[in-house]
């Protein structure tokens, strides 16, 4: 895994506001960021330690390509 300035921010924003840092890696609108809010409301601890899952170990999906073929 490499270490970008991004990632380390992305790490301690999910530290401090962890929906936030996962909105940033994987988006506003995906499942990872819809449990980490749900996890962040019941409880702040289990919504920083599953941000920092969805950070470092979630691989994001690639870009889709369905608008390549309208090119």
């Amino acid at each position: 895994m490499e270490i970008t300035c991004a990632l380390v921010f992305e790490v301690l924003l999910a530290i401090l506001l962890p929906p936030l840092g996962v909105c940033l890696r994987n988006g506003c609108c995906t499942v990872e960021f819809l449990i980490c809010l749900v996890l962040t409301i019941l409880g702040y601890i289990p919504g920083i330690i599953y941000a920092l899952y969805a950070i470092l170990w979630v691989e994001r999906e690639p870009p889709s390509d369905r608008y390549d073929s309208l090119a």
